[in-house]
């Protein structure tokens, strides 16, 4: 039986939240100013330095710690300890919580439309003004 502590893969975790959420990856590259393929670069790391854990958690609305200790019996814990069955959830075990969590993500997904169209607008503006 193995013991040893599973490696945590922080770049992969931050490809499954990401995903998770619904988040593109170009989106995650426009707030990192970098590129799609630099994103997925960084997913491809095993290690991540803190600072752009630290853009990419806020990105995300998240806890850095939740990029670096993200694995399948932490998220089925979190979940498990999260929700209630008041709204006709199959398990028993959830407790009261607090929002609805589709609302959440759907406002989140607005969020970072939002942002997104607000860089375009600027990005638009600023095309103009040098072909002008």
């Amino acid at each position: 039986m193995d013991t040893a502590p599973k490696k945590v893969h922080q770049g992969r975790n931050i490809k499954r939240l990401r995903e998770m959420l619904g988040i593109k990856q170009e989106s995650l590259a426009i707030d990192l100013n970098i590129t799609q393929a630099g994103v997925s670069k960084l997913e491809n790391k095993e290690i991540i330095e803190e600072e752009t854990l630290e853009k990419i958690a806020k990105f995300l609305n998240l806890p850095v710690e939740a990029i670096k200790n993200f694995n399948d019996e932490t998220t089925v814990s979190f979940i498990s300890n999260t929700f209630n069955n008041t709204h006709g959830f199959m398990y028993s075990t959830y407790t009261d919580c607090a929002f609805n969590p589709i609302e959440k993500i759907i406002e989140l997904y607005n969020e970072k439309e939002a942002l997104y169209e607000r860089m375009l607008k600027e990005k638009n503006a600023l095309l103009e003004k040098f072909l002008k």
